[in-house]
């Protein structure tokens, strides 16, 4: 007797929530951890890096062969000097051309002063002559003069003397001190102007580096997910949308590590230019450690500081007095000028009726009677100069009063960002665990983990930037204030 048996088989679908949820809570699946290590190395790989300036080997000094140090060959890495803000201060103030264009043009205009000085200091001039002439002959044509040439050769000196012209060489010498003095003060203030640029340039570099760090670990971060929604499409876990929004967030973080980069190497051919280097200067940048305390909270103080510190206002200053000084020179010029005048010397070959030494002394006094105005012309466009000088520097107070409150509004403002990027963060950090979470257990779309994705990436790039961005802004507040 033939028994027939009967099988059957039970085939028990789970949904796809709960697949999804049990591959994706795994952290990678054996079957998928080899795929996905291989893509990621494909990836990477694949990534195209920003252009990188040419970097000089020399970090020290702007001249490579004052130092004695060399290119590194082919196929090595050049070597990087730590570089801290005051050590860029310091090589700006040294390196910076403009620096030496400000102190030599202080320099020369002290020369000014000396030549002006001269005109009170008696002159004196050695003459060596010698004559010969027709017998009996007479300069006939010519002007009025002496017309009497006797053969003859002399040696002699003459002083020339200034007694008095009332005040005009003495306003002149004044004028000319008191611009000396203004350039001095343009001297210090094209220091503080370089000053700030090193500044701005130093955490400009810092701030495009910490950027490149965030840019860097978004491309890691999304290429990991992107692994890993690819395997589970493979395994007809997830659907083709959410793997192309997994790309697409991914291509998005490559192109912001792309312009990071860029960037980056562009902030630091700014810091080398500032810091008086041709060449693009392979520096590692140390971390400003300087605790972070609010700005001060009066501004009207700060402002009477700038008003009572800023070298561009004193020298203003100094240039309005100098005008002062110079219009009163001009307006001198309508008064006498004394001189005394004297004249020695010896005529050894001669004609006979001659004397073997001459010598005479005398005064001369001009009197300016009438010369088309000129005079007057002269003072009158002094004195208007004198006052443009003195409305600039009227001006120049509003402005810095303006800009001492902008910058101090600022500086606040970027105080106050720094706890709120914070929050910021946190606050996206959290979010996306959470959209991650529940991309995981099928709870959630793509979508919502692109978005949360992207708030946070620009969450960390805004809380990177903001103690950066403090830092300059009292930069420019300090700047401001003792600045030019």
């Amino acid at each position: 007797m033939m028994r027939k048996f009967a099988f059957f088989v039970v085939l028990v679908s789970l949904p796809a929530t709960a697949q999804t949820s049990t591959i994706l809570q795994t952290p990678i699946n054996d079957r998928v951890e080899t795929k996905v290590e291989q893509s990621r190395d494909t990836e990477t790989s694949a990534l195209p890096q920003a252009p990188m300036p040419q970097i000089s080997s020399d970090s020290a000094s702007p001249n490579a062969s004052t130092n004695g140090q060399q290119s590194p060959p082919a196929g090595s890495a050049s070597v990087s000097k730590s570089l801290s803000i005051k050590d860029a201060e310091q090589l700006a103030l040294k390196n910076n051309p403009e620096i030496s264009v400000a102190k030599l043009t202080a320099l020369a205009s002290q020369q000014v002063t000396r030549e002006a000085r001269s005109a009170l200091w008696p002159t004196a001039v050695a003459d060596l002559t010698g004559v010969d002439s027709r017998e009996n002959s007479r300069i006939t044509a010519g002007g009025l003069n002496n017309p009497i040439i006797f053969p003859r050769a002399a040696v002699g000196t003459s002083v020339s003397q200034l007694i008095t012209d009332f005040g005009h060489t003495t306003n002149l010498v004044s004028s000319a001190n008191l611009s000396a003095k203004a350039e001095n003060e343009n001297a210090i203030a094209t220091e503080e102007q370089i000053r700030l640029a090193a500044d701005q340039a130093f955490y400009s570099a810092l701030q495009a580096h910490s950027v490149t760090q965030v840019a860097e670990q978004t491309v890691n971060a999304r290429q990991t997910l992107t692994d890993q929604v690819e395997a589970l499409f493979k395994s007809k876990l997830k659907s083709q949308l959410d793997l192309s929004f997994a790309n697409v967030n991914l291509s998005q973080a490559k192109l912001l590590l792309l312009d990071a980069q860029n960037n980056e190497n562009a902030a630091l051919a700014s810091l080398s230019a500032v810091l008086g280097y041709p060449t693009v200067q392979n520096f590692q940048l140390a971390e400003d450690t300087t605790p972070l305390a609010p700005p001060p909270a009066n501004v009207d103080d700060l402002i009477s500081d700038a008003f009572n510190k800023r070298p561009e206002l004193l020298s203003l200053g100094f240039q309005y007095q100098s005008a002062q000084k110079f219009q009163m020179a001009e307006r001198d010029l309508l008064f006498p000028t004394i001189r005394a005048a004297g004249a020695v010397g010896d005529t050894p070959v001669r004609d006979p009726a001659l004397s073997n030494w001459y010598g005479a002394v005398g005064v001369n006094i001009e009197i300016p009677i009438f010369n088309g105005f000129l005079y007057s012309a002269r003072a009158r466009e002094a004195s208007l100069r004198a006052q443009a000088v003195e409305d600039r520097r009227l001006d120049l107070r509003n402005r810095i009063s303006r800009d001492v409150r902008t910058s101090w509004l600022n500086a606040s403002t970027a105080f106050n960002r720094l706890g709120v990027t914070q929050q910021l963060l946190d606050q996206s950090n959290l979010a996306l665990d959470l959209a991650g979470t529940r991309y995981k257990l099928g709870l959630g779309s793509i979508v919502e983990l692109s978005q949360a994705q992207l708030q946070q990436t620009q969450a960390e790039i805004s809380n990177a930037q903001a103690s950066y961005d403090y830092r300059l802004a009292l930069a420019v507040l300090r700047y401001q204030i003792s600045g030019p």
